[in-house]
């Protein structure tokens, strides 16, 4: 390579586009602290599944998938979308062999417009990763995977997916998990102890900043009163929103909890609260742009995330960020990112009883806001930005 920046090409179908402004934010956000060091030149490739015209309404994510672009400019950075065919039933065994056959027309139009690029850097490890590895091999081009929890905590289990996975990382100049968990799994299954890294999520100090709890209330029309607990995610049972609803009817009555996200298990959740009784407590915001989800954390008085699989969950440092504690589940990488007791508790179980009683240690033992965002300071993206300047540079010698 004699050129002064690596070129690399982002390879994920965890990206967002116009369409779908929050898929996949994390990665988007790891590339942009990296592109700041302007020592790389990146193009994306985010393939997105095909959805047939007459499912396009049915569904407002499929509507999303139909409406992005084929190809578009976001925060100044070319991203294509091919499509990808994932049939039901059989698409998570040939889905990786789908997602290498759509994206090698995109590669090969890059490498025409004159982006010679020098490595694959592809995020999920499967099927993404497995496609990468494919498309690696043909266009002979070094590839690094980054694992990000469920491809290697839940996927890995199947045996077929588990030897694709396992090939992918045999291939791989470098395997990068968010977490430490997820690269002692990937060692216990069999991969290279010796091409393994650990490269956390960070996090944006600068739009996570702390705001007064009853300033934040009161722009979000909230009553500033009432203790509140905040629950982010898509609305999804591994997510654990249930587990907080449930929980409502053991905390005092002045307890409110706010779900901030959109998904399948809105219907079912607020049947659930009004099961319980609880309706007039839950407050659903629906999806929130990631500038507001600040004024969200400062008006809470806790975090939860009652997760039954996470590798490294973003939403727990950006609610530190703003000064606000967290109670989590002990899963994976959450105690990696959940160190002390300062900042929140951790739970062994997803089970309503153990939140609650946890919420009310948490209140029972004054909170300094200031020591929270703090502790948070200390997950920066600098050491992570470092780290793979580094490993790509040693790479593409």
């Amino acid at each position: 390579m004699t050129r002064n920046k690596i070129r690399t090409v982002l390879f994920s179908t965890l990206y967002p586009s116009a369409a779908r402004p929050t898929h996949g934010v994390f990665v988007e956000t790891r590339l942009r602290h990296l592109l700041r060091t302007q020592r790389v030149e990146t193009k994306v490739v985010a393939p997105v599944p095909w959805v047939p015209p007459t499912r396009e309404k049915k569904r407002l994510d499929w509507a999303q998938m139909a409406a992005t672009a084929q190809r578009e400019r976001l925060s100044g950075i070319d991203v294509l979308h091919p499509r990808y065919a994932l049939p039901p039933k059989i698409g998570e065994n040939i889905a990786p062999f789908t997602l290498a056959a759509c994206a090698w027309p995109a590669f090969r139009a890059l490498r025409r417009e004159g982006f010679d690029f020098d490595l694959i850097d592809a995020h999920y490890y499967y099927p993404d990763g497995v496609a990468a590895a494919l498309l690696a091999r043909a266009l002979k081009k070094p590839v690094v995977i980054t694992a990000r929890g469920t491809d290697l905590n839940l996927i890995s289990e199947h045996a077929f997916p588990r030897r694709l996975i396992l090939h992918a990382a045999d291939q791989a100049k470098a395997s990068v998990g968010v977490c430490q968990a997820l690269m002692t799994r990937l060692a216990e299954m069999g991969a290279d102890p010796k091409k393994l890294h650990v490269l956390r999520n960070g996090v944006d100090l600068d739009l996570f900043s702390p705001e007064r709890p009853e300033v934040a209330r009161t722009r979000l029309g909230l009553d500033t009163h009432d203790r509140l607990i905040v629950s982010v995610g898509l609305l999804i049972e591994r997510k654990g929103h249930h587990v907080a609803v449930e929980a409502l009817p053991l905390l005092p009555p002045d307890v409110r909890l706010a779900i901030v996200g959109e998904g399948p298990e809105h219907d079912r959740l607020a049947g659930l609260a009004t099961r319980l009784g609880v309706q007039n407590r839950v407050f659903f915001a629906g999806s929130r742009p990631q500038a507001e989800l600040r004024l969200w954390y400062s008006a809470a008085d806790a975090l939860v995330l009652c997760s039954s699989r996470e590798g490294w969950a973003n939403v727990l440092l950006e609610s530190m960020a703003c000064g606000t504690p967290v109670v989590a589940t002990s899963i994976w990488g959450t105690p990696e990112v959940v160190q002390n007791a300062t900042v929140g508790r951790l739970i062994q179980q997803r089970d309503p009883r153990d939140l609650s009683e946890a919420l009310l240690d948490l209140w029972n033992t004054p909170t300094d806001r200031a020591q929270v965002r703090a502790y948070a300071e200390g997950f920066s993206w600098d050491a992570t930005t470092r780290g793979q300047l580094d490993l790509f540079t040693q790479i593409c010698r």
